[in-house]
């Protein structure tokens, strides 16, 4: 006999708690084998395919592709047959996803024979009860929290369309089991109860026709005049953490502006030499490297808790890059051990990741200090939000022809404008100034960077 068992959403590490649904890969009767992808979802760092436990028939699928679901809700539902006799009762699989363990099997599926262990408040148990006018009513069940009894895809897609909670539906059918009649004859209640909220409604406002006061609009009176786009997934998660460093962090920023021409020029250079070529993100990084060596006070963050100030060794460099999802932060792990040419390659990679949408939670937590090279979109200036809990980030304008005075003589030169935001918890501005000056004085000759490798 079928059993049809609930996959829920699991956990999929980092401390996320919900995912939105970007792309079904089956379809209701489909047959799945046991951890074989069903869905692609979103979370804040990353896309993800989830793969099933168990082997059988998709009887039915919660939730449309672009809405969100919180960790542990149903997924979708999975008619699995029973195990024929000799066969192992381990029909889950040995994949074991974060926070969801799927090696063991469920419970011993003892939905197949559920009349004979009901108490005794079915009509037909003579023998515990002397005969009543009438068997005593079923209380109210709480929402289930293991499979939905339903079978017909139908009934399922029924309630889905009229909002009707399978979870909280008593069925009528054999061993519980929720028929259309069921959904039906719950739509039917719910039409007569807003009919009587309606009514009531009704009869309030004749009452008082003249004491509502005057509409104030509110936000959610605007609905109309506007488009609302929910913060969720990637945008859910930026909007929250940016909110957060705004709320905690008391950041200040300070710039300069830099003659990037030697630097440029050194970069033709290297790259003329053969091999891969290097970008200029990457020689700003392995400045950011050197000044941080100088400068550790802002490769750190700040324990609350403790009250204090934590320098750490290693620089794990982030790097904020633009995909069609929206902005994500990867991270270079190790920066203060690369060369130009590694950190060349590991931006390319995971860059290309990023845009795909193949980043792991790893390749987006854990960083230490942020660059930000916000001139790829043609503007000089930012001051940037500090990416919690880091303690600074270097923003780097676009590097553009400008009138400059060079050895006492006004020439055109290639200027790029340079800002640090930092926390003024870690240092105060001699610190922050020191590192940004270093870096400057890097950008403008390139030679000085050589003392310090």
């Amino acid at each position: 006999m079928a059993q049809v068992l609930e996959f829920k959403l699991p956990d999929l590490g980092e401390g996320l708690t919900e995912a939105s649904i970007v792309t079904w890969l089956v379809q209701v009767g489909d047959v799945v084998a046991v951890d074989q992808p069903v869905v692609e979802v979103e979370t804040a760092k990353a896309m993800v395919e989830v793969p099933c436990p168990y082997g059988g028939v998709v009887t039915a699928r919660f939730g449309e592709e672009g809405s969100e679901l919180p960790v542990g809700s149903p997924l979708l539902t999975v008619a699995v047959g029973t195990p024929a006799e000799g066969e192992g009762d381990d029909e889950g699989s040995g994949n074991v996803l974060v926070g969801y363990g799927t090696a063991a099997a469920p419970a011993r599926r003892r939905r197949v024979r559920r009349q004979d262990d009901v108490p005794a408040a079915a009509p037909a148990a003579p023998t515990r009860t002397a005969p009543t006018a009438s068997p005593a009513p079923p209380a109210e069940a709480a929402p289930r929290s293991g499979p939905v009894p339903v079978i017909s895809p139908l009934v399922r897609k029924l309630a889905r369309e009229h909002g009707v909670d399978l979870r909280e539906l008593p069925g009528s059918g054999p061993d519980g089991l929720i028929l259309r009649a069921d959904v039906e004859s719950a739509l039917r209640e719910t039409v007569q109860v807003r009919a009587h909220v309606a009514e009531a409604e009704a009869v309030a406002s004749a009452v008082a026709p003249t004491q509502a006061p005057a509409q104030v609009p509110t936000a959610s009176d605007t609905s109309a005049d506007g488009i609302r786009v929910p913060l969720r997934g990637i945008r859910g998660a930026v909007a929250d953490k940016l909110t957060r460093s705004r709320r905690e962090i008391p950041d200040a920023t300070c710039w300069v502006d830099a003659d990037a021409t030697e630097f440029m020029h050194a970069r033709v250079a290297m790259n003329a030499a053969g091999g891969e070529k290097i970008s200029v993100l990457a020689l700003l990084a392995r400045i950011c490297t050197a000044a941080l060596a100088r400068y550790p006070e802002l490769n750190s963050r700040v324990d609350l808790a403790a009250r204090e100030v934590v320098q750490l060794d290693a620089v794990h460099l982030g790097f904020a890059a633009q995909t069609e999802r929206g902005l994500v932060v990867p991270v270079v792990k190790d920066a203060h051990v690369r060369d130009a040419e590694s950190l060349g390659a590991e931006f390319a990679r995971l860059t290309d990741a990023a845009r795909a949408g193949r980043l792991t939670p790893g390749e987006l937590t854990g960083g230490t200090f942020t660059l930000n090279n916000y001139g790829v979109f043609g503007v000089d200036g930012s001051t940037p939000i500090i990416n919690h809990p880091e303690a600074a980030m270097l923003g780097v304008g676009r590097i553009i022809p400008k009138p400059w005075v060079h050895q006492g003589e006004l020439a055109v030169r290639q200027v790029v404008q340079l800002s640090l935001t930092f926390d003024h918890r870690v240092c105060d501005g001699g610190t922050a100034g020191g590192f940004l000056r270093y870096v400057a004085d890097c950008v403008e000759q390139p030679a000085v960077l050589l003392r310090t490798l």
